[in-house]
């Protein structure tokens, strides 16, 4: 079996590859746009470039009586703008010669845009299709953060960005930084000043700070990590000068939670442990806590119609379905937080039509057997939607 036999047998595998093999690093993915933009175009497929450059497709809705649905990708990957030349190994995986392959997201996109080419010129009766390919995921979300999410009617989000076949993420992790900095009154040197008591060291007192905070699993459910802390990195002076007595002292935390209630009696928690230290420390110290929210919680919402049909659709087409949920981030955070045309909130979930392994390396590699199998599963899972009405 040759990558060329399976290009030429599977519409969805020469699909992908095409798409893998234009280089689309974060903010630079013009290119890729411009060739989905030609696809769409060759096809007789509504699309349009919104002002930030993500790619917006529309299905018109064929059945009034029923409710349109929103499929979401990104087009960047990680890795340069180096050739990109697919090739496909004894085990059947897709790879990339000598870099990353951009299964991530370019396996999401390839499934959504067949869908939608299929969708176009097909006579089932459906409630629309909507679709975003966005810009610039895996740097800063900025191509989310800039889409007017206004202009589409949909309710219910898959974001096709999972990397396992038949995943369905039903909540994800925010990112908050928590920032502790301690300022010593005094400092000096220290051989002269050491025996003065009203003279304290900012690193060991925020070392003093630390310990009393929390570190590692806040809450967890069922099994699953709702809210986590992690400190990642301490700076007290410079490492090579031990003659000072430190006055000022910093440590970062990053807080994820997938529930807003949970991540903020964790910074009630790490807020009264600030306050009970300058209690103690008050004739000598301050400490100072400062919350930056990079990233809102993607709540798990009662709304069970997605996974239910989605664990229906699954099982039809033969895959094992995996409602789960993450603690990490993704598009899905930004829907979660945002409102439709008709100013409801979206409802995302965090699809897997594909397995791809070893994402963002060298040895990234795609399962092609996985994505056909997607591709079965998106199909049905519109179909199920679309019994609805």
């Amino acid at each position: 079996m040759t990558i060329e036999k399976i290009r030429k047998d599977y519409e969805l595998i020469d699909l992908f590859c095409n798409l893998a093999e234009v280089p689309s690093p974060s903010m630079h993915e013009e290119k890729v746009a411009e060739w989905i933009k030609n696809y769409c175009d060759k096809n007789e497929i509504s699309c349009k470039l919104d002002d930030f450059g993500n790619v917006v497709i529309n299905i018109p809705a064929t059945d009034q009586t029923k409710a349109p649905m929103m499929l979401s990708a990104h087009m960047d990957v990680i890795g340069d703008d180096s050739p990109v030349k697919t090739y496909l190994d004894e085990n059947d995986n897709i790879h990339a010669e000598g870099r990353t392959l951009g299964g991530d997201d370019k396996a999401g996109v390839a499934n959504a845009l067949l869908f939608a080419k299929e969708l176009a010129h097909s006579d089932m009766k459906h409630g629309g299709l909507e679709v975003m390919f966005t810009r610039d995921e895996e740097n800063n979300l900025s191509g989310i953060r800039n889409a007017n999410l206004k202009n589409f009617n949909s309710k219910y989000v898959l974001v096709l960005d999972s990397d396992t076949l038949g995943q369905c993420e039903i909540s994800g992790a925010s990112y908050t930084l928590a920032k502790f900095k301690v300022h010593s009154f005094k400092g000096g040197h220290s051989g002269i000043d050491i025996g003065d008591k009203k003279r304290a060291n900012a690193a060991k007192l925020i070392a003093d700070l630390i310990s009393d905070l929390p570190q590692g699993v806040f809450y967890e459910e069922d099994g699953h990590v709702v809210t986590s802390c992690n400190i990642g990195g301490i700076s007290a002076g410079d490492i090579k000068v031990t003659n000072i007595i430190n006055t000022d002292a910093q440590a970062n935390y990053s807080i994820r939670s997938s529930s807003r209630k949970k991540e903020e009696e964790l910074k009630s928690k790490m807020t009264l442990t600030v306050d009970e230290f300058n209690i103690k420390n008050k004739e000598i110290a301050k400490a100072t806590v400062e919350f930056e929210e990079h990233l809102p919680p993607f709540e798990k919402v009662d709304d069970d119609y997605i996974p239910t049909i989605f664990e229906v659709a699954a099982n039809k087409v033969g895959v094992k379905p995996d409602i789960t949920s993450f603690h990490a981030g993704a598009e899905t955070h930004i829907y979660a937080n945002k409102t439709n045309a008709n100013d409801e909130k979206f409802i995302p979930y965090l699809i897997g039509l594909a397995t791809v392994c070893n994402m963002h390396s060298k040895n990234e590699y795609l399962e092609y057997k996985t994505i056909l199998k997607g591709h079965e599963l998106l199909t049905e899972l519109f179909k199920e939607y679309n019994k609805q009405g």
